[in-house]
């Protein structure tokens, strides 16, 4: 949470500036970024998914975007989130079977 604190000030900030959650923010970003960049968020509930078509309307300008592209940058990518390899305990492969007799 510590070493997130900077994304996540950002994200309060500009959702503050659009009346619209951090939630809406990121969608946001993700369209305001590329034209061909369609989120698909996935939600439970009918108001999540009102919010999350709100965010459609949500026009960022490209130094906004950026903002939020620079302190992504700056987050350290965790060994769970893509950053270290996983190696297994065994090199043993599970035996296959054949269908023919």
């Amino acid at each position: 949470m510590q070493q997130n604190q900077v994304l996540l000030n950002l994200l309060d900030k500009l959702a503050a500036r659009h009346v619209a959650t951090p939630a809406q923010i990121s969608l946001a970003w993700m369209i305001n970024k590329r034209p061909y960049i369609v989120p698909i968020p996935g939600s439970r509930h009918l108001d999540r998914i009102k919010d999350n078509l709100a965010a459609a309307q949500i026009k960022m300008s490209a130094e906004e975007v950026a903002q939020i592209d620079q302190a992504l940058a700056a987050v350290p990518i965790s060994a769970v989130f893509g950053g270290t390899k996983i190696e297994r305990k065994s090199s043993c492969r599970p035996a296959v079977r054949s269908s023919i007799n």
